[in-house]
């Protein structure tokens, strides 16, 4: 059987429950959809971290097939759009062009709950860099090459979008330094991400699959450290984070996404989200206000070339 390369760029993997997908990966753990992800598929992960060295010892340390698949660790500061754009830059440096270099999966994993107080572009706090700005300005980064290889976009949602009763507030509360309490930034971010994640599906609508997927709820993750939240593992509903990453996975995996292209949340039951679960993200004027364009963005963080 000939070997099947699957390329993934990934944010949000070194530790917790990215780490816990790839490590799936990599060691052909409870893998979903064979089809999919073949016994014998070899896999090429480019993925972005703050810890460039920490994390690519926590992955050597898997003792993973080194032979058939490659792991490359780029740095990634997801609160600083210029690390975000030399990011791209060397991911698509690495895969080149042409249909052999292909971008299968961009994984769009990378979150935090806290830091409310620092400043990001247009005066939004860090969570909303993160969880939100940064990654959609990876993805226009990406773009061509997404377009290009038919990829599939997972963004990893939550639950926690339902907690957003009052829209209006966003512009007010998720200003740096609005004293907002961090987890309901934290849903407000969320919330704001899966905007962006509509917005995306309607711009690549026919040229590349945008799912959004919940993991489940998982106190395993260490999320809530940033917010001086501790989450109990005895909840109803906890799931650990090895349930979690295969979540995940099924987001790379299935092929009965709906036709509607507002139906576009997995959750962690494998089931399709009803569309009035997650209503208030369906307003097309908020998601085009939340989800500029690379040039707002660079020209707002003056990385206009």
């Amino acid at each position: 059987m000939a070997t099947v390369t699957k390329t993934i760029v990934a944010t949000g993997v070194s530790s917790g429950l990215g780490f816990e997908v790839i490590k799936q990966l990599l060691l052909a753990q409870h893998l979903p959809a064979p089809t999919v992800f073949p016994p014998k598929a070899a896999y090429n992960i480019i993925l972005g971290a703050r810890d460039v060295t920490n994390t690519r010892a926590a992955f050597d340390g898997l003792g993973y097939d080194a032979a058939r698949h490659q792991v490359t660790v780029l740095p990634l500061e997801l609160s600083d759009l210029k690390g975000t754009k030399v990011f791209a830059s060397e991911v698509l440096s690495l895969l080149g062009a042409g249909e052999k270099k292909k971008l299968d999966f961009l994984l769009l994993n990378a979150a935090i709950s806290g830091s409310g107080q620092k400043t990001g572009p247009w005066g939004w706090n860090e969570g909303l860099t993160v969880n939100h700005f940064s990654q959609h300005y990876l993805t226009h980064l990406l773009r061509e090459k997404l377009i290009e290889s038919k990829s599939r976009v997972v963004v990893v949602s939550s639950g926690a979008v339902r907690n957003v009763p009052d829209t209006g507030v966003l512009e007010k509360e998720l200003q740096a330094g609005s004293g907002v309490e961090p987890m309901t930034t934290y849903c407000q971010t969320k919330f704001v991400q899966l905007l962006g994640a509509h917005w995306w599906r309607r711009q690549l609508q026919g040229q590349v699959e945008v799912v959004a997927v919940s993991p489940g709820f998982i106190p395993g993750t260490g999320l809530g450290r940033g917010s001086g939240v501790t989450i109990p593992p005895s909840l109803p509903d906890a799931k650990s984070v090895p349930e979690g990453a295969q979540s995940i996975l099924n987001a790379f995996t299935r092929d009965d996404i709906p036709e509607d292209p507002e139906q576009i949340f997995l959750t962690s039951w494998g089931e399709w989200w009803p569309k009035d679960v997650y209503g208030p993200t369906l307003d097309k004027a908020l998601q085009d206000k939340w989800s500029p364009s690379r040039e707002e963005i660079e020209e707002e963080a003056g990385l206009s070339d």
